[in-house]
């Protein structure tokens, strides 16, 4: 299915509580909003030195987070690595590394690759195959994926980047959840080799989304030439001191990974006492794939909790992980007065 036109609209994503207010406007306050993936445990926060408010971004200090985000994702070095103010402005900079031609996703996925593949003037189309991704000329992933956790193997990646290189096409994989997933299935070390980008996105694991930050892993010519197009200062001089501490921090990584995979756990414990399959995701987000997930969205809405609802696939749901023992509760209890009120099994079984 082309895409030129309707990629190139912006499309809704969660976490809009403005738009959760004009869907529920009875809705009790404050919203829980777990219609993203980003983790509700935030790295913590520190006061930030005036300079880095009231100066221009010392060009040093880019240099430091390089080399950071370099050793945090296993590139190969700060020479193969570009940090911008979140991946979403380097999407279409990165789908313009090819000439414009055939763009395949591979779906279902985050919506934004196909936009911007469109936007940098491909013919975008979508599949749910994986090898026919190798007939394109830009070929896009995301792994882990978004929204269903679905992880590519890094065998089959590579092959595949090998495939592109050889006629001068382009894989781009998005790694944005690989914080929380198989490591060993990263291509981060291996974007040296050509014909391969890597995108890592720092605030859905840090939980500090706001401070826009996202980087850009690549061969270090192209590199180089993704650098000269962002131009000094795109990263804001508080968003280098974020990056910098949060991406050294190895002891707070590797605690909320446990303190996720926890979560994900007692989550899925909680879908299933209610009657809610668990169909797949990450321990930032579980996916839920049965006949009445329209139903438990509204019910759930109706109770003042988000979750991503997707309006191209009615049958399948997102959730994201309560922050505290408060939003806990309150999803306990309205999937309680879900399931009291429910049809019955039918409308819970998978789609």
């Amino acid at each position: 299915m082309g895409l030129p036109g309707e990629a190139i609209a912006a499309v809704d994503h969660g976490g809009s509580l403005g738009r959760a207010r004009a869907l529920f406007p009875d809705a009790p306050e404050p919203f829980v909003d777990l219609s993203t993936g980003i983790n509700p445990h935030s790295y913590p926060l520190f006061d930030l030195p005036a300079t880095a408010f009231s100066r221009l971004p010392e060009a040093a200090r880019l240099s430091e987070l390089l080399a950071v985000a370099a050793a945090a994702y296993g590139g190969p070095s700060a020479a193969n690595v570009v940090a911008g103010p979140g991946t979403q402005i380097l999407l279409p900079r990165v789908a313009s590394l090819v000439q414009a031609g055939r763009a395949l996703v591979l779906s279902p996925t985050y919506a934004e690759h196909a936009r911007a593949a469109a936007i940098a003037g491909h013919v975008v189309s979508e599949t749910a195959d994986f090898d026919a991704l190798s007939d394109a000329d830009l070929a896009i992933l995301v792994n882990p994926n978004n929204p269903d956790g679905r992880v590519v193997s890094r065998v089959q990646l590579l092959k595949l980047a090998d495939a592109m290189r050889a006629k001068g096409g382009l894989l781009v994989v998005d790694e944005a959840f690989m914080d929380v997933g198989p490591r060993e299935a990263s291509l981060a070390a291996d974007v040296g080799r050509g014909g391969l980008v890597v995108l890592r996105s720092f605030g859905k694991f840090f939980g500090l989304a706001g401070v826009r930050l996202g980087f850009t892993l690549a061969d270090e010519m192209t590199a180089a030439r993704l650098e000269r197009q962002l131009g000094p200062w795109a990263v804001a001089g508080p968003t280098l001191e974020y990056g910098i501490r949060a991406l050294g921090d190895v002891v707070w990584q590797e605690q909320m990974r446990r303190q996720l995979s926890e979560d994900a756990a007692r989550l899925d414990a909680l879908f299933a006492r209610h009657g809610v399959p668990v169909a797949g995701g990450t321990s930032l987000f579980r996916y839920l794939d049965f006949n009445g997930a329209s139903g438990l969205f509204k019910a759930l809405g109706q109770q003042g909790i988000l979750l991503r609802h997707f309006a191209e696939r009615p049958h399948t749901l997102r959730s994201g992980v309560p922050g505290s023992e408060d939003e806990w509760q309150r999803l306990d209890t309205a999937l309680a007065g879900w399931a009291a009120k429910d049809d019955g099994f039918q409308n819970r079984i998978r789609a």
